[in-house]
């Protein structure tokens, strides 16, 4: 399978404006600026989708270890952060962030952390990323109480 994404642009740098796309129309001609990727703007920013396909990935990945590992899901709600900066050459993307809370039945804190951590370095997002990738991973007992810890 080929996923594919598109986009178009038109001016410069700062000035011009662009749209993104997806092949399947999940996302069809989404408008963005230099503003709306590094100044909080309204629109579209390529580094918002990618940490949106990064949360996905990241879940459909800790999910497949957990039913490799003979565990049954509950729930899993991750949300990345991709911390953008720049330098004298170019902007560029400096870190990303996974936090992941999680309802499992059945599974220490020591097992789902192994599996958050694997998970982070096994999804197909962050395998293609060589930027550091950090991770929270929360578990929730059905009583409510947390057991986990924040790993960085």
């Amino acid at each position: 399978m080929i996923a594919t994404g598109s986009s178009v642009w038109s001016g410069s740098f700062h000035q011009g404006s662009g749209s993104i796309s997806t092949e399947s129309a999940t996302l069809r001609d989404h408008p963005y600026t230099f503003a709306s990727r590094f100044e909080g703007a309204e629109g579209a920013s390529p580094e918002e989708l990618l940490a949106a396909a990064h949360a996905g990935c990241y879940n459909h990945a800790l999910a497949n270890i957990f039913h490799k590992n003979g565990r049954e899901v509950g729930s899993i709600a991750t949300q990345v952060e991709v911390d953008m900066g720049s330098d004298a050459v170019s902007p560029g993307i400096k870190a990303v962030h996974i936090s992941v809370d999680a309802a499992m039945p059945d599974v220490s804190d020591e097992d789902f952390q192994g599996f958050a951590e694997r998970a982070a370095r096994t999804c197909a997002i962050s395998q293609a990323l060589s930027v550091e990738i950090t991770l929270s991973a929360t578990l929730a007992r059905e009583d409510g109480s947390d057991l986990s810890r924040e790993r960085q």
